[in-house]
């Protein structure tokens, strides 16, 4: 039993070496295989490898050689580029050479030329030389001949000419001068005349008179017991906050506003308008519409001065001077809206330097500022006169000296510094001067006139007197006999204050006392 045992376990190792022997030779066997196998593809490797590599090669120098050739073909065009410019450059040398040898040659005879000629010029002045010194002495020798047949010496001779002369040229002159300046006078009058009618034309408005009263239309007559209220105390309470009389008549749905001032007047027109459409219209409620009112009219008042100074094309105004503007809306002149006719005022003021060559804006913005003396903020002020006012106005709040002195210069208050004062006194005349544009009873209007006239002959010497200017001017003429220069001085100031103190009017007048006197003969 041990026996097999050992011989089985014999046979076992037995077969495990013979196995391995036999795995290791067929192991060695496919090692080789695959060893030739892999010597011969590495071999076939670097045989397509060296194929491949030559073809490149080839590639790579005929693409060297194509470079060279393009590079060379680029460089020789370069080389004759290079050599056609410089070609080109020594044949204009070449031109330039020739031609300054031509221009020296010209410039060579041309100085010969030139040294001919003056050595021709100094022959030529040394004989002149020669016969001025004989013309001289035969000059000399005439004069000494004529001073022996006039028994004058030369200089006496002079004199006694320059002297005819001089008196000549003098009446010449003086006929020139007379002449020129009756031309001058009547080229002027005609300029004037067309520059103010073709500034007339080119502004046109229309004119509103405005009235002192106001109506307010009603629905019914119980709207207006609403407004009368319990024994009138809406109506007295109305009045006691606008300061507008209230009239309540027969005419039928309407009520008056009666006031002298038209924002006092817009204010009460307003607040009623405001009271009727509400309904609730009692005292208290008054008051408060009244205050709301005011309120809106101060910003209308401002608005409408915005826009004022926009339209007119003017800037940098002080707000003060805007609101000044924005009230002239509310104020009138005779009649004539004061708004209306400071704007156009302006446009007259502008287009009237643009034609006299004067600064338009300038003007424009005086002409506009002219009358806002006439809306004074306190009753202190309605004391000084509206244009010295304004002046005082425009002064305080930074405008130019030159607008300063036309508003205040405009009614002659003071005298006139610059071109633009006489411009807005005649813009201002033409604007309220025109037909329908102010308004005032034709009788009270004569019967001034008349009064004015008779103050005037009130007074010794007064030949003839004549109010002018719509009663703004007393023109008094006198006998020149009875009354000398110094009479006529005084006469004037006596006339002034006899207006001031017996007569009521808007504004100011002007008394002028015209001294002539005349001699007269008559030859038969």
């Amino acid at each position: 039993m041990d026996n097999s045992i050992i011989l089985i376990t014999g046979g076992l190792l037995l077969g495990v070496i013979i196995g391995y022997v036999i795995a290791k030779a067929m192991e060695k066997n496919n090692a080789s295989k695959l060893i030739k196998d892999a010597k011969k593809s590495a071999a076939s490797i670097l045989k397509e490898a060296n194929i491949e590599g030559e073809s490149i090669k080839k590639d790579k120098i005929l693409q060297a050689k194509e470079k060279f050739i393009e590079l060379k073909s680029e460089h020789e065009k370069v080389i004759l580029a290079r050599d056609k410019k410089m070609a080109e450059a020594e044949k204009r040398t070449r031109d330039k050479e020739s031609q300054v040898s031509s221009e020296i040659a010209k410039t060579k005879k041309l100085n010969e030329s030139i040294d001919s000629k003056i050595k021709d010029y100094d022959h030529r002045l040394e004989i002149i030389d020669k016969k001025q010194i004989e013309l001289d002495r035969l000059h000399k020798s005439q004069v000494e001949q004529l001073e022996v047949i006039s028994s004058l010496s030369a200089e006496d001779a002079k004199a006694q000419l320059v002297e005819s002369l001089k008196g000549q040229a003098k009446n010449d002159a003086m006929a020139y001068v007379q002449s020129a300046v009756e031309e001058a006078k009547l080229t002027a009058q005609q300029e004037a005349k067309k520059i103010i009618i073709n500034t007339i034309q080119r502004i046109g408005t229309e004119e509103a008179v405005d009235n002192c009263v106001s109506v307010f239309n009603i629905e019914s007559d119980d709207v207006k017991g609403r407004i009368i209220g319990r024994e009138g105390r809406n109506i007295r309470a109305i009045e006691a906050a606008t300061g507008v009389e209230i009239i309540v008549d027969d005419t039928p749905e309407a009520i008056i506003l009666s006031c002298f001032d038209s924002v006092r007047r817009e204010i009460a027109r307003l607040s009623l308008h405001k009271l009727v459409t509400d309904g609730r219209i009692h005292p208290a409620r008054i008051e408060e519409i009244v205050q709301k009112t005011k309120k809106q009219i101060d910003q209308e008042i401002i608005e409408v001065g915005k826009r004022t100074v926009i339209d007119l094309g003017i800037h940098n105004l002080h707000p003060e001077l805007i609101k000044m503007v924005g009230r002239m809306k509310y104020r009138s002149s005779y009649g004539q809206n004061l708004l209306q006719h400071s704007r156009e005022v302006a446009k007259l003021c502008g287009v009237m330097a643009a034609e006299l060559g004067l600064n338009p804006k300038l003007a424009k913005r005086a002409g506009l500022l002219h009358d806002i003396g006439k809306v004074p903020d306190a009753e202190a002020d309605m004391e000084t006169p509206h244009a010295i006012l304004g002046m005082q106005w425009a002064e305080k709040f930074g405008e130019k000296d030159e607008v300063c002195n036309a508003i205040g210069a405009h009614h002659d208050e003071i005298e006139m510094k610059s071109l633009i004062s006489p411009i807005i006194q005649v813009c201002d005349a033409i604007s309220g001067a025109r037909p329908g544009a102010r308004r005032q009873v034709l009788d009270s209007y004569i019967q001034r006139l008349k009064d004015l006239e008779d103050i005037a002959f009130g007074f010794q010497g007064v030949k003839k007197a004549y109010a002018i200017q719509a009663g703004r001017e007393l023109r008094v003429i006198v006998e020149s006999e009875k009354v000398d220069d110094q009479k006529a001085a005084d006469l004037s100031f006596n006339i002034s204050q006899k207006v001031q103190t017996d007569m009521t009017y808007p504004g100011q007048v002007k008394v002028t006392v015209i001294r002539e006197t005349r001699a007269v003969n008559i030859a038969k």
